[in-house]
């Protein structure tokens, strides 16, 4: 037969030939003449493999996502399955695919009401992927991304020992495609290669004994399948949230979420599904009297993004209008009545008040002017570049509890600063957790404010002989290491504190991609033509970076809920 194929192929071509007027060279320059550049390769066909259990919180912003891949989406296979859900997740799901399933290569519903699986939750896994990767064989697909959207308790047995390489390679201080022994939650799978055949989450291969765990499992399989395991953090792809502990639940989950979403909207737009009804949180202000929110106009994208996170995770905010330095001349500061304080000198540039500082004090101003106004019992005031740690609200009201049932006489409570006296502890305070008695300290990210206090601040008539409001806090407090400015403020009583572990902290430090200052960068107080901008050309703005060590001895020591590492590390798991 192949024999007579080859005949059949050359009469063929013979008979192609004598039809053509002048044969074979005749046929050449047609050939040469016709001759057009190939039309460029479709895009590889990828299956997203997606695993719901228990993932309405998550649902919405999670196809969101899928919706907004830059991926033609005719080239893209849903393979979706969920399994004992008590919430609304498999109605959810099984939505979108409606919606959206026209858009798409090929979609398959695996859904799984009455599961017999209730007692081990990492059996979805085992039990799920290999459908993922046998329905693979009748496609053509070329990638398969696995997106689990469950929660599988982790056990400890057969987890690899951190190396030095992990830390730098997961704070993006490394850069590159790095090979490594396992990879967790989320991975790409190249289905071209030949040795993917031998992959598997299930059954374990025969000389696998540890733990009964599909991440364990699979990367055990592709040892065994002499298959390399990568991880690339060139390019920024996505956020997880930190995985949770056995002992967690589903409520666990969604405050983590919650977080994963404050934490993305730092640089990225987030929305969730347009084909999904998704009904906002309810919002309220902690039991405080408002919840401001500083914002210059100018500054549309940093409004937008608070307001956002805010939302999510249910706060109310009213804004602020800020004060613009750089749109402040000399005759509003004359007419004022505003002086630098004799002698003010930035204790890193050497640089005297900037109209930025002066418009960033003028804003926080407003806002104590608006407590009296209003006759406002407390307040939270919060900055526009600030990012929230898991469980704030929960957190912050706990505090605030907890404060007004010991009866503390407060005046400020600082939730986001930079601490400056790092040789020396601070004092807790007594039947409150989480909360210091705060020494010197920069920022203002982020503070609660009493009545009393804000009475204090205003009576301090500091426009005469104004300094940063960050500087202007602490010397009303007493713990400012300058005794000449402290000099010209009388009575400094304000009673100050700080919660602790902080709970807001910048979006940016200094020298970081995305970072800007207001006050840093515009023009010196008394002259309108001397500009400011050692922040970012003489990279003198220590004020600005992250905060720095804090001797052992000085490490603070309260009562209360101090998240596990797990959560205070959230920033760099991501």
């Amino acid at each position: 037969m192949p024999v007579v194929g080859a005949v059949g192929v050359g009469l063929l071509c013979a008979l192609l030939v004598a039809l053509m007027p002048g044969g074979m060279s005749d046929l050449v320059t047609l050939v040469q003449d016709s001759v057009r550049p190939e039309s460029s390769l479709l895009m590889p066909k990828v299956m997203i493999a997606i695993l719901a259990r228990n993932a309405a919180h998550s649902l919405p912003h999670y196809l969101g996502c899928i919706d907004r891949l830059d991926y033609p989406k005719e080239r893209i296979a849903i393979w979706a399955a969920t399994d004992h859900s008590v919430d609304n997740s498999t109605a959810m799901l099984r939505e979108w695919l409606k919606q959206a399933q026209d858009q798409y290569h090929y979609v398959e519903w695996r859904p799984m009401e009455e599961p017999n699986l209730i007692g081990n939750t990492s059996l979805l896994s085992f039990t799920r992927y290999p459908l993922a990767l046998h329905i693979l064989n009748s496609l053509s697909v070329s990638y398969l991304h696995f997106l689990p959207l469950h929660f599988s308790p982790s056990l400890p047995q057969g987890y690899y020992k951190r190396t030095p390489d992990y830390q730098p390679i997961r704070e993006w201080k490394r850069l590159g495609c790095f090979a490594v022994p396992m990879v967790h939650s989320t991975f790409l799978l190249d289905l071209r290669r030949g040795a993917s055949r031998e992959l598997a989450f299930y059954p374990p291969h025969p000389d696998y004994s540890w733990a009964f765990d599909d991440i364990m499992v699979f990367s055990f399989s592709a040892r065994q399948a002499d298959v390399q395991m990568y991880v690339c953090n060139r390019e920024h792809y996505g956020f997880l949230p930190v995985p949770l502990k056995a002992s967690q639940n589903v409520d666990d989950e969604m405050e983590s979420f919650t977080h994963t979403i404050a934490e993305a909207m730092i640089d990225h737009n987030i929305a969730p599904s347009e084909y999904l009804y998704n009904p906002e949180m309810p919002q309220d202000k902690m039991g405080f009297d408002e919840i401001f929110l500083i914002n210059l106009k100018r500054r549309l994208d940093r409004r937008q993004r608070m307001l956002s996170t805010m939302a999510s995770l249910g706060l109310q905010a009213t804004i602020t209008d800020a004060v613009d330095g750089k749109a402040l001349n000399s005759s509003q500061l004359q007419a004022l009545g505003i002086e630098m304080i004799p002698g003010y000198q930035d204790p890193y540039s050497g640089r005297v008040l900037t109209r930025g500082e002066i418009g960033c004090f003028l804003s926080h101003h407003s806002t104590w002017v608006q407590m009296a106004e209003r006759g406002l019992s407390k307040v939270l005031v919060l900055e526009d570049d600030v990012r929230f740690e898991p469980r704030f609200k929960r957190r912050m009201m706990t505090i605030i509890e907890e404060v007004e049932k010991a009866q503390l006489d407060w005046d400020l409570i600082y939730v986001g600063r930079k601490r400056m006296q790092v040789h020396q502890p601070e004092r807790s305070v007594e039947g409150v957790n989480n909360l210091v008695e705060a020494d010197y300290s920069y920022w203002t990210l982020g503070y609660a404010l009493s009545a009393q206090g804000a009475r204090k601040l205003l009576a301090a008539q500091a426009f005469s002989k104004m300094l940063p409001v960050d500087e202007f806090l602490p010397v009303m407090f007493n713990k400012h290491p300058n005794s000449d400015f402290m000099s010209h403020f009388e009575p400094r009583d304000l009673k100050a504190f700080s919660v602790e572990p902080l709970l807001l902290y910048p979006t940016h430090y200094t020298g970081e991609p995305g970072y800007v200052s207001d006050t840093e960068t515009s023009t010196i107080w008394d002259d309108e033509a001397t500009a400011t901008d050692w922040d970012r050309l003489h990279q003198h703005a220590r004020k600005t970076e992250q905060q720095g060590r804090i001797h052992t001895v000085a490490q603070n020591s309260v009562t209360g809920d101090s998240p596990p590492p797990a959560a205070r590390s959230t920033r760099d798991e991501l």
